[in-house]
Parts: structure tokens; C-alpha cells; sequence
């Protein structure tokens, strides 16, 4: 099952609605890398909200994507992140703390903004 990506001017807006396999998770990295580099989307925002639960498998495709899109000209927020995936990804030693994170994604894309400006 593919992940949809929206495009909003120069954003894109992925809201992950489903329980995220490893199949999944590698579909949603090469269409999203695909979509910035089509698009020239300067933006992403990830919302995790109903993702209630990560493997380490999906912890990492995660902060690679947030790699792979800053490498390609496209900043990331990440919002809707639930307790018990931020506990995994420390317990994985996943740390984020270089990527912008927001309650929700009108609040991401807010965030988002701001990040674009500096």
C-alpha cells in the first residue's frame, strides 16, 4: 500500500494512516525522494499521528528519509509524534534533535515555515 504525498505550494504533506510495514516504509522513502526531486518542493512535513508504534527497522527508514530530503533541498517536520514512538526512537538511539517537530500539522506546517525563513 502506497503512503499518498500531497502537494501544497511549495510543500508536501504526507499524513501516515496506517501501520507502517518494512514494504511500506521503503515505498513511502523512494516516492517521497521521487516527489521532492519532481517537485522541487522546498518542504515536507510528515505527519506521524496515528502511528501508534515503530520497529527499528521503520525508526531508521524515518531518519534516513529526514537525511535523504535535507540532502535534496527539503527541509522536514515531523508532528503528531505519540509517546511511544519517541520512546523508541531514543531506545534505538534514533535522535532527531536537529529536525523540527510540532503537535499537529497545521502546527507543522507553521513550524515549517518559520524553519524556511531563517
Amino acid at each position: 500500500m502506497r503512503i499518498p504525498i500531497l502537494k501544497l505550494h511549495n510543500y508536501l504533506l504526507i499524513s501516515i494512516q496506517i501501520d507502517l510495514d518494512d514494504q511500506t516504509a521503503i515505498q513511502f522513502q523512494e516516492d517521497l525522494l521521487s516527489k521532492i526531486h519532481e517537485s522541487g518542493a522546498t518542504g515536507v512535513v510528515i505527519d506521524l499521528t496515528s502511528v501508534d508504534i515503530i520497529d527499528s527497522f521503520i525508526a531508521k527508514v524515518l531518519g534516513d528519509v529526514v537525511t535523504m530530503s535535507d540532502l535534496m533541498g527539503a527541509k522536514v517536520v515531523m508532528t503528531g509524534i505519540q509517546p511511544a514512538v519517541a520512546m523508541t526512537l531514543i531506545d534505538l538511539g534514533i535522535h532527531m534533535q536537529d529536525v523540527p517537530t510540532a503537535l499537529d500539522l497545521e502546527q507543522g506546517l507553521i513550524k515549517l515555515r518559520q524553519e524556511l525563513e531563517e
